[in-house]
């Protein structure tokens, strides 16, 4: 026999979600009412009453027990049904691809991306729209503000529900659809790419390493790309997903895929190497001696996404944050389509893939995706990747070199100054903010200021305004600085600074990035003064 309890509670502070939902250490997940308050916040505004969700997560620690809350807690407050992956898993694209392929109310995904994850390290919970995509801000506010007058969440005494095996299960008057999390999405894949030529490719010697870093979409590489297309056994390493990622910082960039680095770089390399991330919507792409940067990515993808079944018509147009070099713009130029620089946050790109503007987006951050799914989607941006090695028969390295022949190169670098006290940090971009009007006209390093901004954007699909989104200073030669700065707290502010500078080419295409940009690292200094107000002449990160 099951009942619905009404739990008396009261509000938590600090629920407030971010731009991927709400992202705290998980000891405060597991804490009294903590899960339970967000959750119900969640039903209370979006509703729940005869509704389809989806859940699923990347199997982060306490994933299995916040499964089993989350459902009874839907039953509870009357959904008809809940999807959910086989163990509580699935990854971020994954559980979009299944909200909008079962016309779904919306679904719940447990995760904190790319942070470490065990009992000390992170947690995180999100709610995605019936688009497939991350609730827009409207939403997340109100969410927010239903955490700060809650009085009482219901739940349903019940027992566990078998998410161990695949099948039909009943939760009170709820159905739960378990899953697999694999097979629909490697379906998807397997329509939008060729798969006998990647699988041609793959018998014909071709030789890969993919390096899921113990998180969610290892069984996901293996099932597409060892059971499918044919790639050895053992391609794919760090395939068991963990609840503490193995001890791993499973964020793929060169820092903490530092093994995959080694072995790409070594006289032992595979052809092309890959990493993804803890939920499985980041990548990381590295051909033999060579590194691929996410914004070269981009604008590689887009420029041969042609060759790919599922892109075969062409693209609608190409979207990039706009920390994000531009060298994907060069590319919509030359193609004739649609170009679109927006803040960074998925949900701005889903409302250009919505309304059919772009067909293909990307971020500095190693997010890359497209019209396939309402998220950043990790695995297909390495399909892709494999889908124009396969077809135009060349190493990464080869494909490199003739796309910044044809298109010149955007060499580019992200300098992260860490810990700086939020006073200093705020009085800089102050005085960077006032500064601005002055600028344009002003030659620094040789170069001449053709405009200087606050980045601001307004949405060409629904005309909301967002301000503020960092600061802008583009020189006549299309090179190009950024100043964000992001996090306040007990670790200070961060100060990014995005560092660009265009070579046309023919000659000079081929240099150490650091090096190239030596002239604009120098200027970058000069126009916010960074060492005067922050005591820093030097970054603590380099990517």
């Amino acid at each position: 026999m099951t009942q619905i309890t009404t739990v008396a509670t009261q509000p938590i502070a600090g629920q407030k979600p971010g731009t991927s939902g709400l992202r705290k250490k998980t000891p405060v997940f597991m804490g009294r009412h903590y899960l339970e308050n967000f959750v119900q916040s969640i039903f209370d505004v979006v509703g729940a009453a005869g509704k389809t969700f989806v859940l699923g997560g990347d199997g982060r620690y306490f994933n299995d027990r916040a499964a089993q809350v989350i459902l009874r807690m839907a039953a509870a407050n009357g959904a008809a049904r809940v999807i959910v992956g086989q163990g509580a898993i699935l990854s971020t694209p994954a559980a979009s691809h299944l909200i909008r392929l079962n016309k779904t109310d919306g679904g719940i995904i447990m995760s904190a991306s790319h942070n470490p994850g065990g009992p000390d390290e992170d947690f995180g919970v999100k709610f995605n729209m019936p688009n497939g995509g991350p609730a827009p801000e409207g939403v997340t506010e109100a969410m927010y503000k239903r955490t700060t007058e809650i009085t009482d969440y219901k739940v349903l005494e019940a027992q566990d529900v078998d998410l161990g095996t695949v099948g039909r299960h009943q939760l009170g008057a709820m159905v739960v659809d378990v899953v697999d999390p694999v097979s629909d999405y490697a379906a998807l894949m397997e329509s939008l790419f060729d798969f006998p030529a990647i699988r041609a490719m793959f018998a014909g010697g071709f030789r890969m390493r993919m390096d899921s870093m113990c998180a969610v979409t290892g069984p996901y590489a293996v099932e597409i790309l060892e059971n499918r297309l044919g790639a050895p056994k053992g391609t794919c390493v760090n395939a068991t997903p963990l609840p503490d990622f193995g001890g791993m910082h499973p964020d793929p960039n060169p820092t903490w895929a530092k093994a995959l680095m080694d072995e790409m770089f070594s006289d032992a390399a595979p052809d092309f190497g890959a990493a993804s991330d803890g939920d499985g919507d980041r990548n990381m792409v590295v051909g033999r001696g060579i590194y691929v940067s996410p914004s070269d990515s981009l604008a590689v993808l887009a420029a041969n996404a042609h060759l790919a079944p599922g892109y075969a018509k062409g693209l609608a147009g190409v979207a990039r944050s706009m920390p994000t070099s531009a060298a994907a713009d060069r590319v919509a130029d030359a193609l004739g389509i649609g170009k679109y620089e927006t803040p960074t946050g998925w949900k701005f790109f889903g409302n250009l893939l919505d309304a059919g503007k772009a067909t293909i987006c990307g971020e500095e951050s190693f997010g890359t995706g497209s019209d396939h799914v309402r998220e950043k989607d990790g695995l297909w941006a390495i399909l892709l990747w494999l889908n124009i090695l396969a077809v135009r028969k060349q190493s990464v390295a080869e494909i490199l070199r003739e796309h910044w022949a044809k298109y010149g190169r955007n060499y580019y670098s992200r300098h992260d100054f860490e810990a700086i006290e939020v006073a200093k940090a705020d009085a800089m971009f102050a005085a960077l903010r006032g500064s601005l009007a002055g600028l344009v006209g002003r030659q620094v390093e040789g170069m001449t200021v053709r405009a200087a901004d606050d980045f601001a954007y307004t949405d060409p699909v629904d005309g909301s305004v967002s301000q503020k989104q960092g600061v802008r200073v583009l020189f006549e030669d299309g090179s190009r600085i950024v100043y964000r700065l992001s996090g306040t707290g007990t670790e200070g502010a961060t100060l990014r600074v995005y560092l660009e500078r265009y070579a046309p080419g023919p000659g000079g295409l081929d240099l150490d990035a650091q090096e190239a940009l030596a002239g604009v690292i120098r200027a970058a200094h000069q126009i916010a003064g960074i060492a005067g107000y922050t005591g820093r002449t030097a970054p603590d990160v380099v990517t």
